[in-house]
């Protein structure tokens, strides 16, 4: 069995993100997805944090039929130890990681693959389209249960 690993937030899962995994499982026989933590995210030093909490955003992914198993991605260092863990055959990220350390180091350890980014798709992109069509459009704004706000 060929184990395929990936990591990413995955927060506003999208058509990228899903045609990342359906071909990230392609390569292999079972697809692994490390899914960054809240914690991490912040970590990182990420602009905003993810409008979904970690525990959506895996429970989406576990929904998707590419993906066989989510695991907490909680720091940069745990990828070797998640390798050999998992007994991982091919870490796939998207192109946009190519000549980064953070994942070239890996090939002492598996095959490690690159696959281009889907154009026009991308969590950022989205945002800033949301954005301004809520600039464009203002609508009345209420206030539900679970504190997030919707447009009527």
């Amino acid at each position: 069995m060929k184990r395929i690993l990936t990591y990413g937030t995955f927060d506003l899962l999208h058509w990228g993100h899903i045609n990342l995994l359906r071909r990230a499982r392609a390569q292999g026989d079972y697809l692994i997805v490390g899914a960054s933590t809240d914690e991490f995210n912040t970590a990182k030093g990420a602009r905003r944090s993810s409008y979904h909490q970690f525990e959506v955003r895996k429970t989406m992914l576990e929904a998707v039929r590419y993906v066989d198993l989510v695991i907490p991605e909680e720091s940069w260092e745990q990828k070797v130890e998640d390798i050999r863990r998992f007994r991982v055959d091919t870490v796939v990220m998207g192109d946009n990681w190519q000549g980064s350390e953070r994942f070239e180091h890996l090939r002492r350890f598996c095959d490690v693959v690159f696959l281009p980014r889907t154009p026009g798709f991308s969590t950022s992109q989205i945002r800033r389209d949301l954005l301004v069509d809520a600039v464009d459009r203002p609508a009345e704004v209420t206030v539900v249960d679970d504190s997030r706000m919707v447009s009527l």
